[in-house]
């Protein structure tokens, strides 16, 4: 089938730029398109996405934009972005030590470094650098290995003494209960605004044809003789030639539906903020060893974020106890901490596999693709995850960078270990 052309039958989308925001002022900002329309789905589609997130909606954008697979439509059984991209604490990079890892969060970040151009839309991309501690001997023989593996695959990283990390941070205290040896440094790290990229990539796909469609919960899929026909959903049996999931913490319920099981277990992972502040700390900063990492935000409040918690959950609450273990080094790390208001707290559902590296695969159900098992990671990820899931959704084979990650990898033990690698999959 052809792919319909954009919005049509209404005006040509605005394109965002100094000259629209100067005459949009001029009229009282009334003239603005809305972001993306609010469509009832169509009967049948070529193909649909499960899953209005980050990774849902970059898949459907590279679909629409690099494909000709024909109808698309995301069916998000929420608001638009409103589990996980919306619950993170918004880190890109790309310093990962496997090379299958390496190539698939490497591709994300060449992507993430012309994402505002390419979706006329500003997601804020702030390239400020990240640097990983090393608090003790073991720590610097990891990062002198992740160092020179990260070289051979033509990543940048630059090793730094204690005192050079000091310079780039003056805030923190280098030789209190965990002292600082050095660290890794990523310079092209950083981050970028969650809401952004989701309604970036909303408003991109949008313009070029695919329905959004919220509020609109998968029941069950429509499977005729082991090949994915639709979805059953509350607005009825949407039937399609192809079916992707993106569904994060649900991935595995998801799985459950068409009939087969996903190595994965959902658990909360906890973040928090603090009251805004001047400008004082310009660069991500991570500790494994002790699972802290902080940055600041554009608004001024610290993003502070810490390891999962230990028990399987759909709770979005996260626990006191895993927010008492991350005060502790905090404030052994950066004292200024304690003259904080901490303003909210929250968790966000993560999947996660037995070895810490996400699935991209095809399923025992023909035509039905899976997305999952990013667990911690999944933001960083998002242009590069959806660019190669959009090529294996329309070739019906995995992309070369994908294809490492299949499911069938914890049956036949070729694992990609970024768990024993990296000890925390921020």
């Amino acid at each position: 089938m052809t792919r319909p052309l954009p919005r049509a039958g209404k005006k040509p989308p605005q394109k965002y730029s100094i000259f629209s925001l100067a005459r949009q002022a001029m009229q009282g900002h009334q003239g603005w398109q809305a972001a993306w329309r609010s469509p009832e789905p169509q009967p049948e589609y070529d193909v649909i996405i499960v899953g209005g997130g980050g990774h849902g909606l970059a898949t459907a954008y590279y679909l629409a934009k690099e494909t000709n697979v024909g109808r698309i439509a995301v069916l998000e059984k929420g608001w638009l972005a409103g589990g996980n991209t919306a619950r993170n604490t918004t880190i890109i990079r790309s310093n990962y030590l496997c090379d299958e890892s390496a190539r698939l969060y490497g591709h994300a970040h060449d992507l993430w470094e012309g994402l505002s151009q390419d979706l006329n839309y500003n997601v804020m991309f702030s390239p400020r650098g990240v640097i990983m501690l090393s608090h003790n001997v073991h720590d610097q023989q990891v990062a002198a290995r992740h160092y020179h593996a990260l070289n051979l695959n033509g990543i940048d990283s630059t090793l730094l003494s204690a005192e050079e990390v000091k310079e780039k941070v003056p805030l923190i205290n280098i030789h209190g209960r965990y002292p600082v040896l050095g660290g890794l440094y990523q310079a092209r790290a950083g981050n970028a605004r969650h809401d952004a990229v989701a309604w970036g990539y909303a408003r991109a796909a949008d313009q070029m044809g695919v329905d959004i469609i919220e509020n609109c919960p998968v029941e069950d899929f429509v499977i005729e003789n082991g090949v994915v026909k639709g979805v059953q959903t509350p607005k009825g049996v949407i039937r399609a030639g192809k079916v992707g999931v993106v569904a994060a913490g649900h991935s595995s319920v998801l799985a459950e539906m068409a009939g087969f099981r996903m190595p994965l277990e959902s658990v909360p992972l906890q973040a928090f903020v603090s009251e805004p502040i001047k400008p004082c700390f310009d660069t991500v900063v991570m500790s494994n060893s002790v699972h802290i990492y902080m940055s600041q935000s554009d608004k001024g409040e610290l993003v502070i974020g810490a390891g999962s918690d230990n028990y399987v959950s759909y709770t979005q609450r996260g626990s006191f106890d895993l927010f008492d273990h991350a005060v502790q080094p905090l404030l052994e790390l950066y004292p200024f901490v304690a003259r904080l208001r901490m303003l909210r707290q929250w968790a966000g559902i993560v999947d996660v596999t037995r070895d810490r590296s996400p699935i991209i695969t095809k399923t025992p159900i023909e035509n039905l693709f899976f997305n999952c098992g990013w667990g911690t990671g999944g933001f960083k990820a998002t242009p590069g995850s959806g660019h190669v899931f959009a090529h294996s959704i329309a070739k019906g084979e995995m992309h070369d960078i994908a294809a490492p990650f299949g499911m069938d990898r914890f049956s036949t033990g070729a694992l990609i270990d970024e768990a024993a690698a990296a000890a925390v999959m921020h």
